[in-house]
């Protein structure tokens, strides 16, 4: 189990969506690493960081910058975790060795300064989204990715844009909650863990969460989009708290 402990600073992003240096959240990233998570001791990235990977094999001239700075935190001493999303659920191998950083599992238990920690992406926990659940346990199979990285790479730019748009037209005529995560799964989840913290992106929904499970008062924290503004959540010895970081710095 990972453990943190000490004068360590970490934080914990996702759902960055990057596509290109056109992106609103690119600029954002970019100084983020520049500044704030070079004084870091961990960078935790919950899924997302894309807006879409189709494997390690494909060409990435466009996101190289944000490759390079990853690889320069990596360089300076921040140990980089990254974790599959619904949109880079493709990431392998190849691109977390190239960055310097380490992929966890779908669920990852820390001891996050003396505080049981479950560390995901978030969708799994939407299980009220029937339909969108089916198509997760179908893209996470282990045959279906190996089908879908054997086709040429302009096969998998076609699925990838078809998905996007189908996924567009989906958000719009489902209602809202059901996107959101089933409270009941996020109990039985915490509890199989036996965790008193959380924290997870995908929904697009910042907050913090407090609920009892079982005997234990626990704490659920949702990690914000990025565009102009994100809201991550810094931890140390101290303190564990969602904030928001924008290109001013962090509102406190």
């Amino acid at each position: 189990m990972i453990a943190h402990s000490g004068e360590q600073l970490c934080y914990f992003i996702s759902d960055l969506h990057l596509a290109s240096a056109n992106d609103a959240a690119f600029e954002l990233f970019v100084q983020f690493a520049q500044q704030e998570a070079l004084k870091a001791q961990h960078l935790y990235i919950l899924g997302d960081l894309f807006e879409a990977w189709i494997g390690d094999d494909a060409p990435t001239d466009s996101l190289q910058p944000i490759l390079s700075r990853l690889r320069r935190l990596s360089d300076n001493g921040t140990q980089l975790y990254i974790m599959h999303g619904n949109r880079d659920f493709l990431l392998g191998d190849q691109f977390t060795k190239s960055i310097g950083a380490k992929l966890l599992p779908e669920y990852t238990v820390i001891n996050l300064f003396g505080t049981s920690t479950l560390l995901l992406h978030g969708d799994s926990l939407c299980t009220d989204d029937a339909a969108y659940q089916e198509f997760r346990a179908q893209v996470r199979d282990a045959n279906w990715q190996q089908e879908f990285l054997s086709q040429p790479l302009a096969s998998r730019r076609a699925y990838a844009e078809q998905a996007r748009g189908k996924s567009g037209e989906y958000k719009a005529q489902v209602e809202k909650d059901i996107m959101d995560v089933n409270d009941d799964d996020v109990t039985a989840t915490m509890a199989r863990y036996q965790v008193q913290q959380m924290i997870h992106g995908h929904t697009h929904r910042p907050a913090v969460h407090h609920s009892t499970v079982g005997s234990r008062t626990c704490v659920r924290y949702v990690l914000g989009d990025w565009s102009d503004n994100a809201l991550i959540v810094r931890a140390t010895h101290k303190q564990t708290a969602l904030i928001q970081y924008s290109l001013s710095g962090f509102a406190e």
